[in-house]
This record gives C-alpha cells, sequence and structure tokens, in this order.
C-alpha cells in the first residue's frame, strides 16, 4: 500500500527542498535503485493474486460448511474461518506443522495428484473427546491413538471431504478420496520439496480449545483448474445463458406441481349463542348474493372469479376472470 504523507510531512519536506538539506537528483537515484528486487527461484509465486482471492472465496465457504457439519455432530459450540491463504515451497509446509499431526492424504479425480488436510492435534483429540461422550471441560489428553479413535479420525476426515467437494462444486466437480491417514509429516511426500502449494490455513475454536486446520494444495495438481481461478471466469459463469433442455426440464416439473385450490360460496359472523342451538332446518345467511362471482383461492390468495355449475354431472366451477396482482387488496 502506498505511504500518504500528513500535511506537516509534506510541508517539511518541501522546507528540506527549498533550503537544499535535501538532494533531488540523489532522491532520483534512490528510487531507481528500488526498482531491482531480489527474487528467490525457491519461493517461486506461482499464484497470482486474482487466483488467490478465489482459492479464499472457495475455502471460505468450504470453512462455512465445515462449522455446520462440526456443530451439529459436535452438539458444542463450533468455529472455523480463513485465517490466510498463502503460497510457499512443499518442503516450507512441512517444516511448518508439528512433528506429531494428524494428516490426511486424498485424491482428487479428475485431477491427477494428492491433496493434504492437516488437522492440529490440539483440535484433533478435542474433536475425539465430544465423539466419544466426553466434555467440553478438562485438559485434552494426548497421546498414541487406539484403534477405535484412528476410526472416528478417519471418518472425521471423509465427512470433511464430503464439505470440500461441495464447496468446489460451484466451480468444478471434484471426488475426493481419502487415502489415508498419517501422523509424521516427514513420511509424507506428494510433491517435490521445492514444489509450490497454496496453503489454507484454518482458525479453528472448538469450545474453549483453539488450534489449526491447514490444506495444502500443490500447484501442480490444480494446474488444470488455474483459468477457472480468474474473475474473468467467474463473470463468464455468471453471463452464461441457461440451457433450453435444463429449462424445459424444470418447466414440466413446475407444470406437474398440485395445487389446492378452494372455492368460497360464502362467510357469515354468528354468535356462539346461535351456533350452539343450531338445528336441522335453519338458514346461515352468506355475505355472497346468488349472481356475485365466487372467489377462488390457491392456497391463501385469491386468484380467480367464477361462477358454480355442474359439469358431467359433478358440481364444477367456470373461471370467469383472473385477479391480478394487487386487485385482491384494493378489493378488501
Amino acid at each position: 500500500m502506498t505511504e500518504v504523507l500528513s500535511q506537516s510531512e509534506i510541508d517539511a519536506l518541501l522546507q528540506a527542498l527549498s533550503s537544499g538539506e535535501m538532494d533531488v537528483d540523489q532522491l532520483k537515484k534512490e528510487e531507481e535503485s528500488k526498482k531491482v528486487r531480489v527474487y528467490d527461484f525457491k519461493r517461486a509465486l506461482r499464484f497470482s493474486k486474482d487466483q488467490i482471492r478465489s482459492l479464499t472465496r472457495i475455502h471460505e465457504n468450504f470453512s462455512r460448511l465445515l462449522t455446520t457439519y462440526f456443530s451439529a455432530q459436535l452438539r458444542t459450540y463450533v468455529h472455523i474461518t480463513v485465517a490466510s491463504v498463502d503460497q510457499l515451497p512443499y518442503e516450507e509446509f512441512i517444516r511448518s506443522i508439528p512433528k506429531t499431526t494428524t494428516l490426511g492424504i486424498f485424491s482428487v479425480a479428475p485431477l491427477e495428484g494428492r491433496f493434504v488436510l492437516e488437522i492440529n492435534p490440539i483440535i484433533a483429540y478435542a474433536m475425539l473427546e465430544r465423539y466419544l461422550g466426553g466434555h467440553d471441560n478438562g485438559p485434552i489428553k494426548m497421546g498414541m491413538m487406539t484403534e477405535i479413535e484412528l476410526a472416528v479420525i478417519e471418518r472425521i476426515f471423509r465427512k470433511a471431504l464430503e464439505s470440500f467437494r461441495e464447496a468446489w462444486q460451484s466451480m468444478v466437480e471434484l471426488e475426493p478420496e481419502l487415502e489415508g491417514l498419517e501422523t509424521n509429516p516427514q513420511f509424507m511426500q506428494i510433491v517435490s520439496p521445492n514444489e509450490t502449494v497454496a496453503v489454507i490455513s484454518f482458525t479453528t475454536k472448538i469450545a474453549d480449545i483453539s488450534g489449526m486446520i491447514n490444506l495444502c494444495l500443490p500447484h501442480v495438481v490444480l494446474e488444470p483448474l488455474m483459468p477457472k481461478l480468474t474473475a474473468h471466469y467467474w463473470l463468464e459463469e455468471k453471463q452464461k445463458k441457461p440451457d433450453p433442455a435444463q429449462t424445459e426440464q424444470i418447466t414440466q416439473k413446475i407444470r406437474q406441481t398440485e395445487l389446492l385450490i378452494r372455492v368460497l360460496l360464502g362467510s357469515s359472523t354468528i354468535t356462539i349463542g346461535d351456533f350452539i342451538h343450531l338445528t336441522k332446518g335453519d338458514v346461515i345467511h352468506l355475505d355472497q348474493g346468488i349472481d356475485d362471482a365466487l372467489p377462488i383461492l390457491l392456497g391463501e390468495k385469491k386468484k380467480f372469479l367464477g361462477r358454480p355449475g355442474i359439469y358431467n354431472g359433478r358440481l364444477a366451477v367456470r373461471i370467469d376472470e383472473i385477479v391480478k396482482e394487487g386487485e385482491e387488496e384494493d378489493g378488501e
């Protein structure tokens, strides 16, 4: 972001230039020297800012889906948000996570390659505590996982991948499949150490326990989707014309929808006393005249006006007029 000078700083700068304390030519040389930047080829920036923004938008939706799912499953307060989206070498990502953690390695057909979802141990054990009937209060005990605990963790990863698929659904149909669990990141080599990866970090809070969940997306795996991770693609998607076949299918479904239609012959107001003493042969006066058009209701709204009659030996009503929007309120 460009630094904005205050008025007092501008006045001091002008005074220094006019008094000769600052040399304009020297300032120009310093400015030219700043144009040279050091570039680290080991830390290549493969994702553009536009693509990083798209990844952020997709995984903000992913975090909302995870929050909803875990809140229901753990029956406690869960809040997951995107903390950062960075690009760095894969080797640096491995060094940044704990030496003993919970890693889910999964493939994403039709893409070739694998992604990694890392759940910090304190978050993983907090989830286990709740899944296995524990409470929010009290210290979390961490150690070697039993077979039952590993089965629960695997279930957690599989459900998280369902939310991952749903988050990406607006862009591409992915079929994530868990390939295995790992606890030591040093034994997990999905790409070369210098390969650029996008790391999405999620701040996770379960009751009073906070930790991180990290998602590692190698650039070499995401490369076929790079053109779609742009604002231009998103705008094109929004401007696409509807599919005629899909429109016809929706139209047919709507036409086959059943609606409850009611015809009001009239209404009246009587006292409770009169209602209790009603007998056979009594007459209730309605507010509808014999020659008045009958209101025809769809649900609770008046949509048509018609006349009663008989059709093929059955009671029927003929629609004479369509009540347009706003006419119902005007007539009441």
